[in-house]
């Protein structure tokens, strides 16, 4: 690896470990490039023009590989289950193969919760384009059911999926113990299943504040 691309890489993974457990907001450009270990504490605007484009890097390192998985994996699916599996699946696998403790759940958690952040990463479906038609091949088959509540119903998916395999990173971490992604996954492409095929009230309508999350962004 040339010295420029592992400064980067080193950027990039101090600032995913510091704005998990820190907040974005509250770490700085120079927090980062100390934490990787870097003299110049205008690295982050050297490599990334800053820290807009060091947020936009983070989520482009996470979304860029889960494309192939989920393609692949979405081409064989026959059910509501095996779409689920097509967005969760790659997202566990993919934190599976992180160095241990991982902090990208955590990051990923805190990105939708800052306002700079969550909004690169409604900019940035084109990167995971297989999430809106795997989405839309949830909500075809569900068709029996109202429309708006299957779509608010996807867009829990974020929530649920990236609140979970955030609290398991974060337990792993503090008890020394790897966590079994596998497991993670399944059981939450389980869950996730019967939220969507689960019968709808009549007056339940969908909840304000729902529909603002992109429905399977972050999986």
């Amino acid at each position: 690896m040339a010295r420029s691309d592992a400064a980067r890489t080193a950027l990039l993974d101090a600032a995913e470990r510091l704005f998990a457990e820190s907040g974005i907001a509250q770490v700085s450009d120079r927090k980062v490039a100390e934490g990787a270990g870097n003299t110049n504490h205008s690295a982050v605007r050297y490599y990334f023009d800053g820290r807009v484009g060091l947020l936009h890097a983070l989520i482009t390192r996470h979304l860029t590989p889960l494309e192939g998985p989920r393609q692949a994996m979405s081409a064989r699916s026959d059910s509501v289950l095996g779409d689920v599996r097509s967005l969760v699946v790659p997202f566990t696998d993919a934190l599976a193969a992180l160095p241990q403790p991982s902090s990208r759940a955590r990051f990923l958690v805190q990105a939708l919760h800052d306002p700079t952040a969550a909004g690169l990463l409604r900019e940035s479906a084109d990167l995971a384009p297989s999430a809106s038609a795997i989405t839309h091949s949830v909500v075809a088959r569900l068709h029996h059911l109202d429309r708006d509540v299957t779509m608010g119903r996807a867009r829990l998916m974020t929530r649920i999926v990236s609140t979970t395999c955030a609290d398991v990173e974060a337990l792993s971490e503090r008890d020394g113990t790897a966590p079994s992604w596998q497991a993670v996954g399944d059981f939450l492409a389980d869950a996730i299943a019967g939220m969507l095929s689960a019968p709808v009230t009549h007056r339940s309508g969908v909840p304000l504040g729902v529909t603002d999350h992109p429905a399977a962004l972050l999986l």
